[in-house]
């Protein structure tokens, strides 16, 4: 019977001596999942990762991959893993689909089913027209997707990306996004990144590290709601200055307000309610009935660097 996470980890430590990397970690991670590692560098995410792949012991804890301990079936874990390190080191002087048949047979793929395997990898990973190419001439996107190929090589279900797009342009990040995402229809993907954008648009979960420990995980959604008492109603109104300030500062609902002027005659108001209170319905309703004419009424929603500099400044202040 598989089981119900491909990734367990439970009270996972890594010291190197009195420096701590990683403190106490705990996660899940379900089949099919994209999970984004974010924080900062020095956050522990590299070290995890390394730790899950079986190429770092662990100080205490267990983790588990397909419901095999990484520490007592390292081999076998190994066989079910696609890992692609930051700064994956490829040979530069071999060709594309000579270091793939190689790394495919050290993977344990011989004859027919090593050719079919690079053959595949080559197509998904967009190779087939460089397979001749040495791999010292290939620009820094290609040289990423060899990686990619190379995690792929054995079909693992669980592959381990730390920090894939890193050095990319925007167009080649673009492309590699749309690559993990369409990976993952089939597989379970651990992507690390401190770029934080970058997480948001490619990842089902976020799990955010700070100084080795968790901080938060869940969905966009759910650490947005996380931050809901600082949500705020954005209103562009035209009206008097006074009028408007007037207006919030009697409105009990509102916690704090700022009235700044925006183009035209209309004033850009940012409205923070109490308790996290919607207060779409209640602005409305009061503009509509002072006669004010209203051409924008939005909820900002929180991206994830509000929730990250949100979650890192309240640790320095409980320090």
């Amino acid at each position: 019977m598989q089981p119900d996470n491909v990734i367990e980890v439970s009270r996972l430590s890594k010291r190197y001596g009195r420096v701590v990397a990683v403190d106490d970690l705990s996660f899940t991670l379900g089949p099919r999942e994209i999970l984004g590692f974010l924080g900062p560098n020095g956050a522990g995410k590299s070290t995890t990762m390394r730790v899950l792949a079986g190429f770092l012991p662990a100080t205490s804890g267990t983790a588990r991959i397909t419901g095999l301990d990484v520490f007592h079936d390292a081999a076998e874990v190994r066989r079910r893993i696609g890992y692609m390190p930051e700064n994956n080191p490829l040979p530069t002087d071999m060709r594309v689909r000579e270091y793939l048949k190689f790394r495919a047979r050290l993977k344990g793929l011989h004859g027919s089913e090593c050719r079919e395997r690079v053959d595949v990898v080559q197509e998904m990973c967009g190779l087939r027209d460089v397979g001749r190419r040495i791999i010292g001439t290939l620009s820094k996107g290609y040289r990423q997707r060899v990686g990619l190929a190379d995690a792929l090589v054995h079909d693992p279900p669980l592959l381990i990306l730390d920090e894939p797009t890193i050095g990319l342009d925007p167009n080649q990040i673009r492309s590699l996004r749309q690559l993990i995402k369409d990976l993952a229809q089939r597989r379970t993907v651990l992507l690390s990144s401190h770029i934080l954008p970058e997480v948001e648009m490619t990842c089902t979960r976020v799990l955010i590290m700070h100084r080795g420990r968790i901080r938060a995980a869940g969905t966009t959604q759910d650490l947005q709601g996380s931050l809901n008492s600082a949500h705020q109603i954005v209103a562009e109104v035209r009206a008097p200055e006074a009028d408007l300030r007037e207006c919030w500062e009697t409105m009990p609902e509102i916690a704090s307000f700022d009235v700044s002027a925006a183009s035209g005659d209309y004033f850009r108001c940012a409205l923070t309610p109490l308790q996290g209170t919607d207060l779409r319905d209640r602005v409305y309703d009061e503009v509509r009935q002072r006669g004010w004419a209203l051409r924008e009424l939005t909820f900002t929603r929180h991206s994830l660097e509000d929730i990250f500099v949100h979650l890192t400044r309240a640790e320095r202040s409980d320090e």
